[in-house]
């Protein structure tokens, strides 16, 4: 027990998975399979959706098409929440923060996700690699092929090599082996340390984590980049942006932060984390704001810079967006939901220092940024025959659930609090 003035902390707590609770998240799971199979049902019959040529490849558009493109940004969603709740753990190290130390073991169980999340991108790509990427045809590479893509051929390297361009994508694939390998190492490294600190106390363990820490910030740095790079900007094989690895890791960073800040309320709100108080809420709520903030400066960059040069390889991205009746409302309502919402609700002390509004901001901007992902993906791999219905609605409550119960299950293995950490003193007296 923790003495805090005539306070005194339980700091053996562990959260309890309740039945209850569990059946919850499982009731949302069955409904998203259910939205789900009517959704395939619809595409399969082509019930309200026209299945034409696709734009990519003009090729005859089929149903599974946009179930593998809805597996893919999901897959490519929720494993960057997984991410950036070890990246933002390992941050605390780095910059030897003391405030968000009750809250250390949150951040590290969205991290529970990542061996799924790691599965299901391998598997999704070798199932449906044809049909969300243009560059994995091989007429593409050959010079003799009417459909012969120079600029494709170009770039063929970076995923081919050292094979023929054309063949198996090796260098690709092992990219995101590695990622996931080193990815879930040190998210196993940091729990293994964290459990010897709570058996054996000391600061050995607060130094032996920073270091850690260190090194997974700089593999962090490079490979959260060349993900972005390889698993969302290749599908528009022509187009690139030398700030898109920023970009995506903006919006996985506030959809982990807006995550991080609902499981800490859902915690405190179940009678748990009583050394959490309203200063550590509004410090997660100003990182939400400011992030929100972050990810608008770089979309908004990106966009202005594109649309002022007018280079018609670069505006193309835009302009097969914005011009789609099927694209082009989601681009404001992606504006909508993740800069003007939480900027304007946001703004003032008391609003990032109450749960209520952080619960309703940061629940709008995972659905926010998911949108922000469907409009990475989506124009890319179905063109005209995309857009959001039961598949889209129901592939993201099944993978929601899902991490929900992976993450709140790996939570109620260890204890809730750091206890034996150095600085858990001083977040007791945490104050702005």
């Amino acid at each position: 027990m923790a003495h805090h003035g005539e306070q005194h902390y339980n700091l053996e707590q562990r959260f309890d998975f309740t039945a209850a609770t569990k059946k919850s998240i499982m009731t949302v799971l069955v409904i998203g399979a259910i939205l789900l199979g009517i959704g395939i049902i619809l595409a399969m019959t082509g019930g309200g959706h026209h299945e034409e040529a696709g734009e990519a490849g003009g090729h005859a558009f089929h149903w599974y098409e946009r179930l593998y493109a809805n597996l893919w940004i999901n897959n490519v969603f929720f494993t960057g929440i997984a991410l950036v709740g070890v990246f933002f753990f390992a941050i605390q190290f780095a910059a030897q923060a003391g405030w968000s130390t009750p809250i250390l073991r949150i951040m590290l169980s969205l991290g529970n996700w990542l061996p799924i999340a790691g599965v299901l991108m391998i598997a999704t790509f070798f199932i449906a690699n044809h049909d969300l990427f243009h560059w994995t045809h091989a007429y593409l590479f050959d010079k003799n092929d009417p459909q012969y893509d120079s600029i494709i051929d170009g770039k063929g390297a970076f995923f081919y090599w050292p094979m023929e361009k054309g063949s198996f994508p090796i260098f690709y694939i092992a990219r995101m082996i590695i990622f996931f390998v080193f990815w879930v190492f040190f998210f196993n490294k940091f729990k293994q340390i964290s459990e010897q600190e709570d058996q054996l106390g000391g600061t050995s363990h607060w130094f032996k984590m920073r270091s850690w820490s260190a090194y997974f910030l700089v593999f962090f740095a490079v490979s959260s980049s060349i993900s972005a790079w390889d698993w969302v900007m290749s599908i528009d094989t022509h187009w690139f942006s030398t700030l898109f690895g920023w970009y995506v890791f903006a919006s996985w960073l506030v959809s982990g932060l807006s995550a991080i800040t609902l499981l800490t309320i859902f915690l405190k709100g179940r009678g748990y984390l009583e050394m959490v108080n309203q200063n550590h809420i509004h410090d997660l709520g100003k990182f939400v704001f400011g992030f929100s903030i972050f990810w608008t400066y770089l979309w908004f960059s990106q966009f202005l810079l594109i649309y002022y040069a007018n280079i018609p390889e670069e505006s193309v991205y835009f302009i097969e967006r914005l011009s789609s009746d099927v694209f082009g409302p989601y681009i404001f309502v992606n504006l909508g939901l993740n800069f003007f919402l939480p900027f304007l609700v946001l703004m003032t002390r008391d609003a990032k220092r109450h749960g209520i509004f952080l619960k309703v901001v940061c629940s709008i901007l995972l659905v926010g940024h998911w949108v922000d992902f469907f409009l990475m993906v989506q124009p890319g791999t179905l063109g005209h025959n995309g857009g959001i219905g039961f598949i889209e609605v129901g592939m993201f409550l099944v993978y929601g659930s899902a991490a929900t119960l992976v993450v709140l299950g790996g939570l109620a293995k260890k204890n809730l609090v750091a206890k034996n950490h150095p600085m858990l003193e001083e977040s007791y007296h945490h104050h702005i």
